[in-house]
């Protein structure tokens, strides 16, 4: 067991070493991106810019919710600290809705007022943009199996890389056919693709945090495969919520024909031992009730 637990600890550590890497290059990006921006004068590479920055900042919040999250459980947090990566989801979600809110207005004030832009410059600096936002978004994807906080990060580090493949298609239109429109269109388009991904993720978000239960699993399904075990007669006040993305927990009240405190222990291993196996329900919580008993 110690030699399994070592490995994680050694995992986690190599993980997080990954992710300060990629904050660090997404730091040096943004100040390139945003000189190149106002160098060449395109908005859709300082937006680029700005996204890069959130992903910095994003990764950052992943970085801390990751350390906060194994911290064990104590006397304050008696669940522990593993919503700490939910919560570090939210945030960098409400980032990215906030700045595709922005990148929207800019880009319809730029349709507006349009003005020329260096095709060239845009396009190298884009694509040593799409270089480093690959390398960040495979650091991520690594991490992002079953963990909503990577996954948001994840998400922030596709849409990077998207956006700076889009940069380079407009540097290439901007350059050959002087479509200086284009620069606010593909702003616009990388925007409301943002948003689009971000109220995908920001419902599941939201129902972990608010407790909700777990959308696999029906209540009714769960009062009946109780209630089909021998001497349960009725199972109420039921109430299942999600500690995290990975641990499902459970209370209910169990009425059952039983005489003894033996039997009632027995019966509630069995219940545990249901629940686990069909629901993956690992902390329960069961009351029993009988009128012998009260």
């Amino acid at each position: 067991m110690s030699h399994i637990h070592h490995h994680h600890h050694h995992s986690d550590q190599s993980s997080d070493r990954g992710l300060i890497f990629a904050v660090s290059i997404n730091i040096l990006l943004t100040a390139f991106q945003f000189i190149g921006g106002l160098i060449s004068g395109s908005l859709a590479l300082i937006a680029d810019a700005l996204h890069n920055l959130s992903d910095a900042a994003s990764l950052g919040i992943a970085i801390i919710a990751r350390k906060i999250s194994r911290k064990p459980a104590d006397d304050f947090k008696t669940f522990g600290y593993k919503r700490a990566e939910t919560i570090a989801a939210l945030i960098n979600l409400t980032i990215l809705v906030v700045i595709s809110i922005y990148l929207v207005y800019e880009a319809v004030w730029r349709f507006i007022s349009p003005s020329s832009i260096n095709g060239g410059i845009i396009i190298i600096v884009a694509g040593i943009a799409l270089v480093i936002d690959l390398v960040t978004a495979f650091i991520t994807l690594r991490l992002s199996k079953n963990n909503l906080n990577m996954k948001a990060a994840f998400l922030h580090n596709l849409s990077d890389a998207l956006s700076s493949l889009a940069v380079i298609i407009s540097g290439v239109l901007i350059s050959f056919y002087q479509w200086f429109w284009i620069d606010s269109f593909l702003t616009m388009v990388l925007a409301l693709f943002i948003l689009y991904q971000a109220f995908i993720m920001l419902p599941k978000t939201i129902h972990l945090l608010m407790e909700g239960a777990p959308e696999t699993i029906d209540i009714k399904d769960i009062k009946s495969s109780i209630s089909n075990l021998k001497n349960i007669e009725d199972v109420h006040h039921v109430h299942i919520w999600s500690l995290d993305e990975k641990t499902i927990a459970l209370e209910a009240h169990i009425v059952a024909n039983i005489d003894t405190f033996d039997e009632m222990e027995s019966l509630k291993q069995l219940v545990k031992q249901e629940l686990a196996d069909k629901f993956n329900i690992t902390h329960s919580t069961l009351e029993f009730e009988h009128e012998m008993m009260c």
